[in-house]
């Protein structure tokens, strides 16, 4: 008997296709504490639909998550999010969005592995947050940069106030975004490229 069908299978779309013309693909992680905006930024900028693990909040985590600031929030990443950018026709970036819940944070080490870099997406009503994630950065040597999420009523700070209370290096950018606008996501992953780029130049030249 035959079992195949006479229609034939429908593939993946055109938009999820990676060009023909890439001459690779590199990894970039988003981290951020819970409520941050990790991933909105990712499913903002993604050409493709991204890939998420959005799951209800529990009463299981009352007592264990730190939700204070973001109390009002209902859902959370408890594994990975995962998208896609092509910044020309030769680079492709795979976009990683890390669990804020501090009981997930055993799974970073595995996004970690390999990335290119990072983009930690700061909170202002949760500043203390942001240590956590940039120490697990800087112990991994994972080059990032430090996006402000924009979030009405949310505390704000001139940024040079901000990169002292993170005792960030002169040379790592510091910005403002809003991770719900395309444009102004796209702005922070070129920030990183950029970066990365005057990273990569100045090993060269040393």
């Amino acid at each position: 008997m035959d079992f195949r069908s006479s229609e034939p299978s429908a593939g993946p779309s055109p938009a999820d296709i990676i060009p023909e013309t890439a001459g690779g693909a590199e990894e970039i992680v988003i981290g951020g504490g819970i409520g941050g905006g990790r991933t909105t930024l990712g499913g903002a900028v993604s050409e493709i639909k991204p890939l998420t693990t959005e799951e209800t909040m529990t009463k299981a985590g009352v007592g264990v998550d730190d939700t204070w600031g973001v109390d009002r929030k209902i859902t959370t990443t408890v594994a990975m999010d995962f998208g896609r950018i092509s910044i020309n026709d030769e680079l492709v970036l795979y976009l990683f969005g890390t669990p804020g819940q501090e009981r997930f944070w055993f799974l970073w080490r595995g996004l970690f592995e390999g990335a290119l870099g990072a983009v930690v997406l700061l909170d202002t009503r949760r500043l203390e947050i942001s240590f956590d994630v940039i120490g697990r950065l800087e112990e991994r040597g994972v080059p990032f940069v430090v996006a402000v999420n924009s979030f009405p009523g949310a505390p704000e700070h001139p940024l040079e106030e901000l990169r002292q209370a993170l005792d960030l290096p002169p040379a790592v950018p510091i910005l403002v975004c809003d991770a719900r606008r395309r444009d102004s996501s796209r702005d922070v992953l070129l920030t990183l490229m950029r970066y990365l780029h005057s990273q990569a130049a100045t090993q060269e030249a040393m």
